[in-house]
């Protein structure tokens, strides 16, 4: 394994070790309500960016604005983001772990779904037959559950519209965040102070550790994204796609084992359904890649 391949391994892998025991820094935060939390993540995201866009010298990002497409879908997308946000949140500190844990597994085949009605990409027989598969488990899982998976599902399906928009937009994932969080600063600030001045702010009136996690959502959210923005640069994306079922693999075990959340033999068998399927995925996308490269190899000969 070369170097850049492995540095890039390391940092896909952190990041998603990170993004995979979030729900345990959410959870120190249970006490605040997940709309505050929102608030602080979005204002103290934008000074972090900033800061890290300066120093790597990449300042020129700050004033390029003036693209009015740009900013309409940075605007939508930043919706999108609050929404995905404040729901996973809100989830993990309800007590609806594993459910997050199914949202984030079924996203890729969501995301392949949407390539296909806006994009008019065609799916090719193994993507086809993972689809259907994750449809059972989703069916299946409705009946355990007895109730709609609505928080898998929202969050599936506001993640997969934010990368649409994303391909759409064509811009490098941190100067994108910026303007999503510089288009949600200003609403997050008030919200803060609004809080702070009703007497009910977890920030002005909590404890220290309080004020210092609050304030360190900035950085738990811009770390991750950093090094996921380097690891896309160093290995292929088929590779970074097979490392993304780290964070809710991560999610699953902690909502299980160490919150407790009720993982019942019936539910088990909805997830190996969803598990399944993203396995045919997986392996449907590695043949896919060896065909290619040897269709490569022969043009080449």
């Amino acid at each position: 394994m070369n170097k850049q391949l492995s540095r890039g391994m390391v940092a896909a892998s952190l990041s998603y070790t990170i993004w995979g025991i979030l729900p345990v820094y959410w959870k120190t935060l249970d006490h605040v309500p997940a709309y505050e939390i929102l608030g602080h993540r979005m204002a103290w995201s934008l000074p972090f960016i900033v800061l890290f866009l300066v120093i790597t010298g990449q300042g020129a990002i700050l004033r390029q604005l003036r693209d009015k497409r740009s900013l309409i879908i940075s605007t939508a997308s930043a919706a999108l983001l609050a929404i995905n946000w404040l729901i996973y949140i809100w989830a993990v500190n309800a007590g609806h772990i594993v459910e997050t844990s199914l949202g984030y597994f079924i996203n890729p085949l969501v995301t392949v779904g949407f390539g296909v009605f806006f994009l008019n990409e065609r799916l090719r027989g193994g993507q086809i037959a993972a689809m259907l598969l994750a449809a059972v488990g989703v069916v299946y899982l409705t009946m355990v559950y007895g109730s709609f998976p609505w928080i898998a599902l929202t969050l599936a399906i506001t993640f997969a519209i934010y990368g649409l928009f994303h391909k759409k937009i064509g811009i490098v994932p941190m100067k994108s965040l910026y303007l999503e969080t510089l288009i949600f600063f200003l609403p997050a600030l008030t919200l803060i102070v609004y809080l702070g001045r009703d007497g009910s702010s977890g920030f002005v009136h909590g404890d220290a550790v309080t004020m210092g996690l609050l304030a360190g959502t900035g950085l738990i959210t811009t770390i991750p994204l950093l090094l996921f923005g380097y690891a896309a640069q160093k290995i292929p994306l088929f590779l970074l796609g097979i490392l993304q079922y780290t964070a809710p693999t991560l999610n699953l075990l902690i909502g299980v084992f160490v919150y407790g959340e009720e993982f019942t033999f019936s539910r088990m068998i909805g997830f190996m359904l969803v598990w399944s399927a993203l396995v045919l995925f997986v392996l449907e996308g590695i043949a896919q890649r060896a065909r290619q490269q040897r269709a490569l190899a022969i043009g080449r000969d």
